[in-house]
């Protein structure tokens, strides 16, 4: 006599537990990549923050550093402030000196002290496409390095300061020394 036939495949309930196991499984897997999607823009901002702060830095780090302004007449010559025949390099830029010209740039590491921009530009002044949230400030100020003492002015620590547009900063500092006190370039 043969035997009945077994049914094969799914009841009914197997199939709904099987449903709500995997939508429950899918779920907890969104939830994940949402979160991960959200949390992407943040290291965009970081990123962006830290490329201005270093453009920044580099362009301060690269001035001259002597004791007269570049457009002294015995900037070449002088070995202290007392050389310059009339404009000693102070803090902060001179008259008619700006990042942004159209002449009359900043020459010297000095100028750069209090700066500030909001919105990132370039050096005509055009805003960047962009990086209109962001701000940028920088600060510079004589310091000790090694055997350098602050007092002696021959160091220099310049710290670049970058918001962003969810209000996270960014500081990022560097050191510029005298190490060519009359050379202007």
């Amino acid at each position: 006599m043969p035997r009945p036939r077994r049914a094969e495949g799914l009841t009914l309930i197997e199939l709904l537990l099987f449903i709500v196991v995997v939508g429950i499984a899918l779920a907890a897997m969104l939830r994940v990549f949402v979160t991960a999607t959200v949390a992407s823009a943040d290291p965009m901002i970081r990123r962006q923050q830290l490329a201005i702060a270093e453009s920044l830095l580099r362009e301060v780090q690269v001035m001259p550093f002597t004791w007269c302004d570049p457009d002294d007449a015995n900037v070449a010559t002088a070995s202290s402030a007392a050389g310059c025949a009339t404009l000693v390099e102070n803090f902060g830029p001179e008259a008619g000196e700006s990042r942004y010209g159209p002449s009359n740039y900043f020459d010297n590491v000095n100028d750069y002290a209090g700066f500030s921009m909001a919105g990132i530009s370039d050096f005509s002044g055009a805003p960047v496409p962009g990086l209109s949230g962001y701000t940028a400030s920088v600060a510079v100020a004589a310091a000790s390095l090694d055997t350098l003492s602050a007092a002696s002015g021959d160091a220099l620590k310049i710290t670049v300061t970058v918001s962003g547009p969810d209000n996270s900063s960014l500081v990022l500092q560097g050191w510029r020394t005298r190490y060519a006190p009359n050379s202007p370039f």
